[in-house]
């Protein structure tokens, strides 16, 4: 099984580089402008997307994405965007994956699911809150129709633990630094390259860093030590404050083409 992720990982390797993912909920701040916002993040340098499925208890976001989701809710987003701006994202060229608590896959049926990602062109799902001890329903959907698991492990995690669920992902490990806020790098940033360090010496797996990176010199500095660069916080707060229209979007594309020009500086 080779996704578009997976070729896009081996292609940024041999390329000494590692990728831009950029991730924003379904629905925000609507449907029709979350198209736009997208299309703007690839324009600007955004090498693969993450679709977030909005949830109404998110224990693994920040302020910054619970607003967004909520906002995404209250405006009717759920299932069939999160499809929808799927699809859209890999029409523009974009490996794409959906990021989902796991209660809205289970009640919309696991194998459904699984079968609607496919269809849409996604790579695979991340799904932060479902333990590989209970993955046995999701392992079996993903392998069926050639899906990623990608998993997500912090720096809490035990050794053996961080052992036993790497072996389970595949696409990349989403590596978590939350034992930080956006803002205090210096130590931020030295807990993910630790714990990117902990994980290289279980897996070769690519690794992929989520820590609130929002400037091109977080970004060269976590594409220094990982495989992939997520920012999603840093995204959603232009549309906060400058909306989506025509300026919103312009400053989208400035902030992917600047985090971009600073993983490409890491090499």
């Amino acid at each position: 099984m080779s996704t578009p992720l997976d070729k896009l990982f081996t292609l940024s390797k041999s390329k000494n580089r590692a990728i831009l993912i950029g991730y924003l909920p379904a629905g925000f701040p609507t449907q029709k402008k979350a198209k736009k916002i997208i299309k703007a993040m690839i324009d600007g340098g955004v090498d693969a997307i993450e679709i977030g499925y909005p949830y109404s208890d998110p224990v693994m976001d920040g302020p910054v994405i619970q607003a967004a989701s909520e906002q995404a809710i209250e405006n009717g987003a759920g299932v069939n965007e999160v499809f929808d701006l799927l699809k859209t994202s890999v029409n523009l060229g974009a490996p794409s994956v959906v990021m989902s608590y796991w209660s809205p896959i289970e009640k919309y049926g696991v194998e459904k699911f699984a079968i609607e990602i496919a269809k849409n062109g996604g790579s695979g799902v991340i799904t932060p809150d479902l333990t590989y001890e209970e993955s046995d329903d999701w392992r079996s959907q993903a392998q069926k129709n050639s899906l990623n698991r990608i998993y997500v492990v912090a720096p809490s995690s035990s050794d053996d633990r961080l052992s036993k669920v790497t072996k389970e992902c595949s696409g990349f490990i989403y590596a978590a630094s939350l034992m930080g806020v956006t803002g205090a790098r210096a130590s931020v940033s030295a807990n993910a390259k630790q714990l990117v360090d902990r994980i290289r010496s279980v897996s070769n797996k690519p690794v992929a860093v989520g820590l609130g990176v929002s400037t091109k010199q977080q970004a060269q500095e976590v594409a220094a030590f990982a495989d992939g660069v997520i920012v999603g916080s840093a995204f959603i707060k232009i549309v906060q404050e400058s909306g989506a229209g025509r300026k919103g979007l312009k400053r989208i594309k400035q902030l992917a083409k600047s985090l971009s020009e600073g993983i490409e500086s890491a090499k």
